[in-house]
Formats: structure tokens, sequence, C-alpha cells
């Protein structure tokens, strides 16, 4: 945790010099708004980033169609976060200063992935620029010390905000879901990132204060690539489940590809939402494993039925996991520029009356619900869904719905 406070801080220094420029020498005759997109959309996240910035796109090509006031247009602005294959931090600051530093950028969506945001939201902090993620669940990104360490430029401005849960919720309806199968001894394994850390910690925590035991806990040292003698030291333990805290690509896929060879086969796999895309590495072995999403499964929601039929009209595939947050979060973005526009009356949006808008957002219909913003960025009431995988396809299992104050 210190090292990333640390990290955080020096970013944040940077990102304060950017955004003293960040809305200087705007041309008053533009009128073309864009909304910047920072996803992973090559390499081994590349199949969720895609259908994540699919559903931005969506929104965003909808509300330029409808037509924003005084003849201004929309345009999705998108960059890709990955380096040699895997979602990387460095990168993903790379892509914000890029869009820091252009006039025409009002908004930010993204990231995919919780240590991408981490690196990130300095900076968007200290340029004033909103940032609306689809996916991030890690707590500290907006609760804590740890998220007013990334804020240290503008501690009292808050221009991160998500339209998920957050990994303690994900994490504790897995090990109650867990115990509700029977499972009772239970290995865990991560790949010692923010994300796969946080997930796997509030798993252990509620699983075993629900009677179950954790017989063995684990970290994955980065790009690994066989783990078959660290699967024989599990299958030793003769555990019941299996669970796993990080992404399909930091290791989770091979894993449990990997697990049928050690005899481990039959022993059920479960994650988060990181594994979502998890047939896409382990084919027909990902059957077997459960997983979560911190959103609904927008096939089961009547006010979802046009967005799901305008996506399969515009692409011609499935729906990812986070398709539809893609689109709400768009949405989000959208519904504060319009508000900005009708304000200035013609004039060319600041960065802050944009920031003003998304913070202020309340009970504007989504796909994936209504969504309002508590104080901290998160989304109120957000409802997670849990899954299989049958023939390397998942299947849905069950909505719950996630009351907060």
């Amino acid at each position: 945790m210190r090292s990333l406070q640390s990290l955080a801080w020096q970013l944040a220094v940077a990102a304060a010099l950017l955004s003293a420029c960040s809305q200087s020498g705007h041309s008053a005759a533009s009128k073309t708004i864009r909304i910047g997109i920072d996803l992973p959309l090559s390499g081994a996240d590349a199949s969720v980033g895609q259908s994540t910035l699919n559903g931005m796109v969506l929104a965003i090509e909808q509300a330029d169609a409808k037509g924003l006031p005084d003849g201004f247009v929309l345009k999705a602005y998108p960059l890709d976060d990955t380096v040699q294959g895997i979602h990387n931090p460095q990168q993903g600051v790379a892509n914000i200063r890029t869009f820091v530093s252009n006039t025409d950028v009002l908004a930010v969506l993204g990231p995919y992935n919780s240590n991408v945001a981490a690196a990130e939201i300095p900076i968007t902090n200290a340029a004033g620029l909103a940032q609306i993620a689809p996916s991030v669940v890690a707590d500290e990104l907006t609760l804590g010390p740890a998220a007013a360490a990334l804020r240290r430029v503008h501690p009292k401005t808050n221009a991160f905000f998500r339209v998920c849960t957050t990994d303690s919720r994900q994490g504790s309806v897995a090990a109650r879901f867990a115990r509700s199968l029977g499972f009772k001894r239970v290995y865990i394994i991560d790949d010692n990132e923010t994300y796969g850390l946080d997930i796997a910690r509030v798993f252990a925590h509620d699983f075993t204060a629900l009677g179950g035991k954790v017989i063995g806990h684990d970290h994955l040292a980065a790009d690994t690539q066989d783990f078959r003698a660290l699967l024989l030291k599990v299958a030793a333990a003769k555990p019941d489940l299996v669970f796993f805290g990080g992404v399909t690509s930091t290791g989770g896929g091979l894993l449990r590809k990997q697990m049928f060879a050690v005899g481990l086969g039959r022993v059920p796999f479960m994650g988060g939402d990181g594994i979502a895309d998890l047939a896409t590495v382990a084919g027909k072995y990902a059957d077997g494993t459960y997983f979560t999403v911190a959103a609904p499964d927008v096939t089961k929601l009547p006010s979802a039925r046009s967005f799901v039929a305008a996506y399969h009209k515009r692409f011609h595939q499935a729906l990812g996991a986070y398709s539809a947050n893609g689109y709400a979060a768009a949405q989000v973005a959208i519904a504060a520029i319009a508000s900005a526009l009708k304000r200035d009356g013609g004039a060319f949006p600041t960065r802050a009356a944009v920031l003003r808008y998304v913070a202020a957002t309340k009970d504007l219909a989504t796909p994936i619900g209504p969504i309002t913003f508590d104080a901290a960025g998160d989304m109120k009431n957000p409802v997670l869904s849990l899954y299989t995988f049958k023939n390397a396809k998942p299947v849905f299992i069950k909505l719950f719905k996630l009351k907060t104050q």
C-alpha cells in the first residue's frame, strides 16, 4: 500500500503541472466534444475491453445522432492501455495525459482494471477532468486513506466515479454463495495486484466467518506461465474449492486449464468479474467455474431491452460482462455535457461544469438501473450477478440487489 500511495503522489504532482494548461488554447469555433476512453483493447484482456468499448461507443453514437444543443458533435476517443498483452498502469497514465492535453476532451470513461485506475486518478483529480469507470471494484479507489492519497492535489474534489459495486461486496457475495453450495475447504490464489488482493482478502474473511476454512493462500509471480508446481501443492491440501483473486490475463485462465493436468479438474474454481472472460484462455476447461460480476445481467431486466436490441443490431455479437456498464458510464458523461451546454448557452463547456454535473447525477435511467452517486463517487444501490460456465459459455445463476445508504 505504501508504494501505491507513493506512486500516486508522484503522479499527482506531475498532473498538477498539466492541469494548469488543460483547457488553454481552446478554439472558440470548435464544435467537437470528445469523450476519452481508456481500456485494454488488445492482448489477453481484449475481449472484455472491446465489448465494454462497444457499449460506450453505442451510447455516444446514439447521443450524437440525436443531436446536442447548438450544433455540437460528440466523438469517442479510445486509447489502449495494454503493453505486451497485459493492462498496464503506466500506459494508462500516458493515455490520461493525452486526454488532459486535448482541450476537446471533457470527460474520460474507464479504465477496466483497478491497478490502472489507481495510477490514473491523481491525474484526472489534478486536472478536474471527470472520470467514470465501468468495472473497477477495488475499495481503496474511493474509500479510506488510500483513496484520499489519490486526491492530494485537490483533496476536496472528487473527479472519479464508478457505475459498479466494490470488491468488498463482490467478495462477500462469492463467499456466501460458496458456503451455500456446501464448500468447506478453500485454497486461495491471487495475482498480487490491487484488484486480486482486495477480492481475495474479503472472500477469505467472509468465508471463514461463515464457518469455512482457508487451507492455503498463495500469490502469483508476474508473467508466470507454468503453475503446475503450485497446483500440485494445492492438490495435496485437498480443497473442495479453489478461489482465484485476479483476472484471466494475470493467471486465471492458465490456472484453471492446468488444474486438469494435476488431477484438480473436478474441483470447482471461483473468482470475481476478472475471470468473466475465462473461456478465452481456458476454453472447455472453464466449465465448473463460478464468478461474480459487479453489474446486473441486463438480459434479465425489462428496462434494458432497447439497449440489448440496439447493441446486437450495431455490433452483431453477444454482450460482454460490462457492455451495459460501459453504456451507462457514457450516459453519465453525456448527460453532464448536455447539461453544461444548456447552462453555458452555446459556449464550449468547461471541464469544471461537466464534473459538477457528473457529481450531481441523480436517478439517471440506464440499462443497469437508475444511477445516483454518493459523495465518494460510488453508485448507490448497485446490482451484482452470479454466473457459471457451461460448454465454455457464461450462464446466469442469480441476481443480488445491494442496498446502500
